[in-house]
């Protein structure tokens, strides 16, 4: 029969695990700076086996691993939740089979058959245990003090390369995002139509690309003024989102102009997404000065095919079919 294996969890788990998901490292793809930070402390404290692992609510996941083959474990049976219970030490079990804690886990009975385990916790900033850098081998071992403290260094480490992958990833994210709307800008549109022109050209799956223009907004702006005009643009892009799905692509793109990527196959309502999204944009939207305005939208669309399959062409032909509506 298969012994049960207790799994601790800190009394901080609610807040514990929201720290965690702050940073939007969870099943990312592999990254140099972990990847080194692991290898480096395996090779230092001559282990066969370190990972960097992130501690979810049911599982660990690996950000970086070396020596055991799998990407995460079930919490259950992972040794770094027992780690993270004293976040200001380092867990070492000389011998995992004389271990009461972990002499039934299935990492020691079978395969890889682990004998030794030492984890530093990663603790965070704000004082979280987010996971541990640790060390483990197919025999016992012994852990200096010295060597503890390396690998409490290490632990350092992770945390300085979370913290800075946390800093580039929101740095990105700005310089992706229209700070007024909080929708994709032109920089992040563009790219992700190039990306759309790629896979359709791949794939054969077509999508639709549209351009969108805001009527009367000059009118606004110059009777009520620019913060009118940004409230206007606020409750337009909320409106428009409401009426896309969650696949499809929606941005600024500077001023008034909008645009959407509409993936997959949109034959379905490829003639009705014109007329809900123009339908929405035109109910009557009262500002926070107790105005009413009333605003319209001209659109241009386009389908991709191989005829029109550059972006300078599908947004050429879109924007010729705006303004001939906008003319109109």
């Amino acid at each position: 029969m298969r012994q049960s294996v207790s799994c601790p969890v800190p009394a901080n788990e609610p807040q514990r695990v929201a720290s965690l998901y702050a940073y939007d490292i969870l099943d990312s793809l592999p990254e140099m700076d972990f990847d080194t930070l692991a290898s480096v402390a395996a090779n230092a404290l001559k282990m066969p086996a370190a990972v960097i692992g992130l501690m979810d609510s049911e599982r660990l996941w690996f950000k970086s691993q070396i020596g055991l083959g799998v990407t995460h474990l079930d919490r259950s049976i992972a040794f770094c939740a027992h780690a993270i219970m004293r976040p200001d030490e380092v867990l070492v079990s000389e011998d995992l089979t004389k271990d009461a804690r972990f002499v039934h886990n299935p990492l020691v009975t079978n395969a890889p058959n682990l004998r030794f385990y030492a984890g530093a916790p990663l603790i965070n900033q704000q004082g979280y245990a987010l996971g541990t850098i640790a060390v483990a081998d197919t025999k016992p071992r012994t852990l200096s003090d010295a060597e503890k403290q390396l690998l409490k260094d290490f632990a350092k480490l992770v945390i300085l390369a979370i913290e800075s992958r946390k800093t580039a990833t929101q740095l990105q994210k700005l310089a992706m995002t229209d700070q007024l709307t909080g929708l994709p800008n032109r920089v992040h549109f563009e790219r992700v139509l190039n990306a759309e022109i790629s896979h359709a050209k791949r794939s054969k799956i077509a999508f639709k690309l549209y351009l969108m223009d805001l009527d009367n907004f000059k009118w606004i702006n110059d009777t009520f003024g620019h913060p009118a005009g940004d409230e206007v643009l606020q409750e337009v892009s909320q409106r428009m989102l409401n009426e896309i799905r969650a696949e499809d692509l929606l941005a600024r793109l500077g001023g008034d102009e909008f645009g959407l990527i509409v993936r997959g196959d949109c034959s379905q309502f490829k003639d009705t997404i014109t007329s809900r999204m123009a339908y929405a944009v035109s109910a009557p939207l009262t500002l926070s000065n107790g105005n009413e305005v009333n605003i319209g939208m001209s659109i241009g669309s386009v389908a991709f095919s191989e005829s029109v399959d550059s972006i300078g062409e599908l947004l050429g032909v879109a924007d010729e079919l705006l303004y001939q509506q906008k003319r109109k």
